[in-house]
């Protein structure tokens, strides 16, 4: 019942930012880590960029330094801060979510629907 929604993708120039969201909702439930994928044509998709229930971050090594991850735990939404954007990020981004919710023993895998990001002059 739970479900990722995601916002902020569009186009943009290089050199240019974006910021994506990814709220989590419908159920009662724990975050225990949050990330973004991104699938360009063609290729497989990739992790970008995660954060753990620890608050510990992980990023591709492609945008290090470029994208930030962060989240708000009281809105249960998880940020992507892309900064300094090149052709190559153009993809759609995927929010990824492990939750567990109430009642349940196990963490569960989620995924928002996806929004495209393309980065052209």
């Amino acid at each position: 019942q739970v479900q990722l929604v995601e916002s902020g993708g569009g186009l943009v120039q290089p050199g240019g930012s974006l910021r994506l969201s990814c709220a989590a909702s419908g159920g009662i439930f724990n975050i225990n880590a949050m990330g973004w994928y991104r699938q360009a044509p063609g290729k497989e998709r990739e992790s970008v960029a995660a954060i753990t229930r620890g608050g510990s971050t992980n990023y591709e090594d492609s945008v290090k330094g470029r994208f930030t991850i962060s989240r708000d735990n009281a809105k249960k939404t998880v940020y992507l801060q892309m900064n300094s954007l090149k052709p190559e990020d153009t993809a759609v981004y995927y929010c990824n979510a492990q939750l567990t919710l109430l009642g349940r023993p196990n963490t569960h895998e989620y995924w928002g629907q996806g929004t495209q990001v393309t980065v052209s002059s």
